[in-house]
């Protein structure tokens, strides 16, 4: 059950997003969905600083993608988020990564990446 509608991230709203929900540390890599070859959908389960802690799910729609490397679905249970994820925007595109890095060109060390023009996320009950 959705709690928001979708919203547009910015590249100024990108890192007090990702401190409320502490970079995703530790949280569970649930669904990705490739819609079609330009739009694709992570979904993570999360604890929420905004709501007291409390575990919510974070869905990030990927529009406009340009390129991506996607971890198969029998291995998302197993996907370590010790360290998080990443979301940067440079260069003009946002970038997903799996993991904690601090540039676009990391992109390629990661085990899963998305590199999109457009990001927006809904917020939905655990």
């Amino acid at each position: 059950m959705p709690i928001s509608s979708p919203l547009p991230l910015s590249k100024n709203s990108l890192e007090g997003f990702l401190e409320r929900f502490d970079y995703f540390r530790d949280s569970d890599l649930r669904q990705i969905d490739i819609v079609s070859a330009t739009l694709i959908k992570i979904t993570l389960a999360t604890q929420d600083s905004a709501r007291g802690f409390d575990w919510v799910t974070v869905t990030f729609e990927f529009n406009g993608v340009i390129d991506a490397k996607i971890i198969e679905e029998s291995k998302l249970p197993h996907v370590d988020l010790s360290q998080g994820i990443t979301l940067l925007y440079q260069d003009e595109m946002f970038a997903f990564m799996v993991g904690a890095y601090n540039k676009l060109s990391d992109t390629q060390s990661s085990i899963s990446y998305i590199k999109s023009t457009f990001l927006k996320y809904q917020e939905g009950s655990f």
